[in-house]
């Protein structure tokens, strides 16, 4: 019994921790007042680019710094549009998802010369029981709470997602702090994306992402777009992927594509129960247009 809790808790631990960078990001980025629904590109590119880099220069490290290059990158992109040009966030969110299947199949078949999935990589090794993005994601969740609630720049954060202009009127530079922030979505949606790829299996695999971004963006809504409850919602959403790694490890007799289709459903579930009940900042969305009355 004591062995199923242990594995379990390991389970649920390693499954939470790209969902815990991502829903960082996508929790900061919605604190400013930008729905960044393209956290599941970002994850596709940063896994990707990590291996990718990896691949090259045989340095997972580097590999990292590759990932969080391409993530900055696509986090401009959806902030180039969505707050230069106040195109619709939930498109633009949605392009960024559908480049970044396109791009990284593409590249996959050009740079590997075959589908599915890349070669070994190098990778990094666990630290004891966990390797060293899982540590480094529960460190992240300490410093966005530090960050948001007890720093000058996180109430400018907080200002900006809820009143603009009122922010504005002080003085706060509205497009900067947007711009920063979901700049950061990015770059930490990407991590999410390496420590699925580098941190874990050594390759970059077709739809190894598998809904995770759409699963990190549920966690912030279910955890009210606060970071420690956005990292207990992905705990959450972590030990219902974990039961379905234990189930099937340990041969439980349940159906298998309800084990597959589990943290989806508790997914949906969460978002459903409280999607009337969380607010979501005021400002979450809205273009923001200085001068505008």
């Amino acid at each position: 019994m004591w062995n199923i809790i242990t594995i379990l808790f390991g389970s649920t631990i390693r499954s939470a921790t790209p969902l815990i960078f991502t829903a960082l990001g996508g929790t900061l980025s919605e604190r400013s007042g930008v729905i960044n629904l393209g956290l599941e590109g970002m994850m596709t590119v940063g896994a990707f680019s990590a291996v990718l880099v990896s691949y090259y220069t045989g340095s997972p490290f580097l590999g990292l710094l590759g990932a969080i290059a391409t993530g900055a990158f696509f986090g401009w992109l959806l902030a180039f549009l969505s707050i230069h040009f106040k195109a619709n966030q939930t498109v633009v969110g949605t392009a960024i998802n559908i480049l970044a299947s396109s791009l990284t199949t593409f590249l996959l078949v050009e740079i590997w010369g075959k589908p599915g999935q890349t070669d070994n990589v190098n990778y990094f090794t666990p630290w004891g029981p966990f390797n060293m993005f899982t540590y480094l994601a529960f460190i992240l969740v300490a410093i966005s709470y530090f960050v948001l609630y007890k720093t000058p720049f996180g109430l400018r954060i907080r200002a900006v997602g809820e009143h603009p202009r009122a922010a504005d009127t002080l003085g706060v530079n509205v497009y900067r702090v947007r711009y920063t922030c979901v700049i950061i979505s990015g770059i930490l949606g990407a991590i999410g994306g390496a420590a699925l790829s580098i941190g874990s299996i050594s390759l970059f695999k077709e739809g190894m992402v598998a809904g995770k971004g759409f699963i990190a963006l549920a966690a912030v809504i279910f955890g009210k777009w606060h970071p420690i409850g956005a990292a207990l919602a992905c705990l959450f959403f972590g030990f219902a992927d974990a039961i379905q790694t234990v189930s099937m490890s340990l041969g439980i007799n349940v159906p298998k594509e309800f084990l597959f289709a589990l943290p989806y459903i508790l997914t949906m579930m969460a978002v459903s129960g409280l999607v009337g009940k969380s607010v979501a900042p005021a400002a979450d969305g809205i273009p923001y247009e200085k001068g505008e009355k």
